[in-house]
C-alpha cells in the first residue's frame, strides 16, 4: 500500500536524520574536549559556564526557530542539556539549591544549568550564599520573587551584605500540583505545604476541599516527603516531587492564576560581559530627607533607562532607613548605564552593584 510505503520512507528519514545528529553530537562533544585541552595549555581559568555565551547561544536558536515544527522552548530545553553534557565533559558544574530535593529552585536550577551537574540541596537561602561563598559550590540558585506573592525578603537581605555577584536569572512558570498515597480527593483529610504555595491554591482548596485542615512546611517537597506515608493527607508541591516521594497526582494545575511565576537569581563570583539584551541590579540608599529617593530615581529617566522592579527594604543601619533594591535595563558597562552609575556613586550614601547579566530566555 502507498501508506506503508510513505510510512517507510518517513521513518528512513528518521533514522538518516538521527545518525547525523548523533556525528554533530559528537562533533560538538569533542569541540568542548579541544576546548578545555586549549584553556589548560594556555593556563585560562575563566570556568566552563559562561552566562553570557549560552545566552547569546539560546537567543540565536530562538530566533531560528521560529515558524519550524518544534516549539521554541522545547528546542531551548534540549540545546540547555545539550550544553549541560558538553560542559560536564570539561568539566562538571557544582550547583547549591534551596532544597530538598522536588522543590522548584530545583527545576530553576536543572533548566539553567541542565541535568549533567553536581546538584546539592541545602535547607535554607543563606546556607546556598554560604556554599558559593566558601567555593565549596560553583553555583547557587535562590528564589528572589513570585509574581503574585511578591519577593522573598531573604534573598534581598543576603544581598545587601554578600560579597557575590548576580550573574544570570532564572524565569519559571509555577504549576501547583495536589498529591499524595490516596486514590481520589474524597480520600485527603488534610493539606500540607509551604505558606506562599497556599496562598497561591487559596481559590482552589476553598471550592475544592473546603474547610480542609492545613499545616504549613518549610518547603513544598518537605510537604511531601511529609504525607507519604499518610493516606489522608496531601501536599501542594510541583510535579518533580510527585515522582521524588513516590506520590500520586489528584489534582493538577490548581493554582489560581496561570501566569503565576516565579523568579530565581544565579549566584556566583564572575561578571558577565555584555549581551546585548541585559539587567543590572542594584541596592541603594540615599539621605533621610524629602525628595531623596526621587533624587535617587531621577537619573535613570533622564538617561532613558527602563527601571523593571524596585524594592524596599530595612536598611538595619538607623532606625526608618531603608535600602532599594532596583533592577534596570542594560549592562553596567553599556555607556548610558555607566553613567547613571557615576552620579550615584557622587549622590547616593550607599551604592552596592549586585551584578550585571542577561536577560532570562524562555
Amino acid at each position: 500500500m502507498d501508506e506503508d510505503r510513505l510510512l517507510d520512507e518517513l521513518r528512513q528519514r528518521i533514522d538518516s536524520a538521527d545518525a547525523e545528529l548523533q556525528r554533530l553530537l559528537n562533533e560538538r562533544a569533542r569541540c568542548a574536549l579541544d576546548i578545555a585541552a586549549l584553556k589548560q595549555k594556555a593556563g585560562i581559568k575563566s570556568g566552563v559556564y559562561r552566562p553570557e555565551r549560552e545566552a547569546q547561544v539560546l537567543e540565536r536558536i530562538v530566533q531560528r526557530q521560529q515558524g519550524q515544527a518544534m516549539p521554541s522552548e522545547e528546542m531551548v530545553r534540549l540545546f540547555r542539556e545539550i550544553m549541560s553534557t558538553c560542559r560536564a565533559i570539561e568539566s562538571p558544574i557544582r550547583i547549591a539549591y534551596l532544597g530538598p530535593e522536588g522543590t522548584f529552585t530545583q527545576e530553576a536550577a536543572h533548566k539553567q544549568f541542565g541535568h549533567s551537574v553536581h546538584a546539592l540541596p541545602l535547607a535554607a537561602i543563606d546556607e546556598v550564599f554560604r556554599e558559593v561563598e566558601s567555593d565549596n559550590v560553583d553555583f547557587g540558585i535562590v528564589p528572589v520573587e513570585n509574581s503574585t506573592e511578591g519577593v522573598v525578603n531573604h534573598t534581598l537581605d543576603m544581598l545587601l551584605n554578600s560579597p557575590l555577584r548576580i550573574c544570570g536569572e532564572v524565569v519559571f512558570r509555577i504549576h501547583h500540583y495536589l498529591m499524595g498515597r490516596g486514590e481520589n480527593l474524597k480520600d485527603v483529610r488534610r493539606v500540607v505545604s509551604h505558606q506562599q504555595s497556599i496562598a497561591q491554591c487559596r481559590e482552589w482548596l476553598n471550592a475544592n476541599l473546603p474547610g480542609i485542615e492545613i499545616e504549613m512546611a518549610n518547603s513544598n517537597a518537605e510537604a511531601a516527603r511529609q504525607v507519604r506515608d499518610d493516606p489522608q493527607a496531601a501536599a501542594i508541591a510541583g510535579e518533580a516531587a510527585a515522582t521524588t516521594y513516590g506520590l500520586k497526582v489528584l489534582a493538577q494545575n490548581i493554582e489560581d492564576h496561570p501566569e503565576n511565576t516565579t523568579r530565581f537569581l544565579v549566584l556566583g563570583k564572575l561578571s558577565t560581559s555584555p549581551t546585548g539584551n541585559d539587567k543590572t541590579s542594584l541596592v541603594l540608599s540615599g539621605r533621610n530627607r524629602p525628595g531623596a529617593l526621587y533624587q535617587l530615581l531621577e537619573p535613570f529617566s533622564r538617561h532613558g533607562i527602563s527601571m523593571s522592579r524596585i524594592e524596599s527594604r530595612p536598611s538595619r543601619t538607623g532606625l526608618w532607613e531603608y535600602a532599594f533594591f532596583v533592577d534596570v535595563e542594560g549592562h553596567e558597562q553599556d555607556e548610558n548605564v555607566a553613567g547613571v552609575l557615576r552620579e550615584l556613586e557622587a549622590q547616593a550614601i550607599f551604592l552596592k552593584r549586585l551584578g550585571s547579566y542577561p536577560r532570562a530566555v524562555l
